[in-house]
């Protein structure tokens, strides 16, 4: 027996508001980029901003310049004291550029800094993490790089799995190889390569007409752009578990996305050509609906129960996966599916219908 949350025959619409979606989606993203442009790109973790992250929990909640004041006599350059986690959990996150003196030194002098200053406190510090600025760079590289290696491995997964066009996706990969070859012979910088590339895999996939790949990639950069956007606009810190989150939005998005492609070719298969292909596209959608439900459904309250119980440290993880989730079950509904009828439709030549005699003496006319 079939758990079905939806019933068999049920035809909702959802083409007919893909414009509403394009608007929605597009909105959330313009204000995103307004919002890292505003504070001068994406708060950046320790991670890959390099310098020292200090996480200390008190007994009683303590006013933000106070713990500022009691660490002043420790010597770290640029400190900067936030509430960490829940506001009855009474944890601050000291933050502080690089300082040349060793972990343990450093450590010790803030414990002793809070014990004069902060006597009656019941101060404990849970964990001191310091990154060069270096190391801090690097890992920002390899970051991004890790993000597009996997949109393109996806855009090439696509195209071959759907189309059975290997060598068209072959293609591809080498004239985006060569594209950030020549981007490189001009000193781009990591950043704006990962740019380059991004916007030569989709134009790639335009041209070469592997409209399923620019459905797929179309739809997980969506999912991408849209956690990091309301990551800014909430004013959360980007670091290495961020960057995780994001990986395994991108598989559980492809995953969504390739179970609504499995239904549309096996209509394409079954139909042939006789049934209208925005409404072979609907009909999918409405038959994989209750599936990617449950999908979504279940995993949803899992983390969910990661946000609300996992503790401070894997909060911004567990925020992360919630907003890609429901941000993939979305594009995988309006997105990736509507962009076959906005785009792969044109993508596909017209057949040439032959002229009958009535339309010849027409055209003479």
């Amino acid at each position: 027996m079939v758990l079905e949350l939806i019933k068999p025959g049920t035809n909702i619409n959802f083409l007919k508001y893909r414009k509403l979606a394009y608007l929605i989606s597009g909105a959330i993203i313009v204000a995103g980029f307004i919002s890292l442009a505003m504070h001068g790109g994406p708060r950046l973790g320790v991670d890959f901003s390099g310098g020292l992250s200090i996480q200390v929990r008190f007994a009683k909640s303590i006013d933000v310049k106070t713990i500022t004041q009691a660490v002043d006599g420790v010597g770290l350059d640029n400190v900067v004291v936030q509430r960490f986690g829940k506001d009855d959990a009474n944890e601050y996150l000291i933050r502080a550029s690089e300082s040349d003196a060793h972990q343990e030194s450093i450590r010790a002098a803030v414990e002793a800094s809070l014990a004069k200053n902060l006597p009656d406190s019941g101060f404990e510090v849970q964990r001191l993490e310091m990154v060069g600025p270096k190391v801090g760079a690097d890992l920002r590289g390899k970051a991004l790089e890790a993000i597009f290696y996997s949109v393109l491995l996806i855009a090439i997964y696509i195209s071959g799995r759907f189309e059975q066009r290997w060598m068209a996706a072959g293609m591809m990969a080498a004239g985006l190889a060569g594209g950030i070859y020549v981007l490189k012979l001009f000193g781009a910088s990591t950043v704006w390569l990962i740019v380059a590339a991004m916007v030569i895999t989709l134009a790639l996939c335009f041209v070469m007409r592997l409209k399923y790949a620019l459905g797929a990639v179309v739809a997980d950069l969506h999912d991408i752009l849209v956690t990091i956007a309301l990551f800014s606009l909430l004013d959360k810190e980007f670091d290495l578990t961020i960057v995780a989150a994001l990986l395994t939005i991108l598989g559980y998005s492809l995953n969504d996305t390739i179970i609504v492609y499995d239904r549309i070719r096996e209509h394409l298969r079954a139909a042939g050509k006789g049934m209208p292909f925005g409404q072979l596209i609907n009909q999918s959608i409405n038959e994989t609906l209750s599936r990617t439900i449950l999908t979504a459904g279940t995993t949803l309250i899992t983390v969910a129960c990661l946000y609300v119980f996992g503790g401070a440290v894997i909060h911004d993880f567990a925020l992360a996966m919630l907003i890609g989730i429901l941000a993939g079950t979305y594009s995988s509904v309006f997105v990736a599916s509507p962009i076959l009828l906005d785009l792969g439709s044109g993508l596909t030549p017209r057949p040439k219908v032959p002229a009958t005699s009535g339309d010849a003496t027409a055209a003479k006319a």
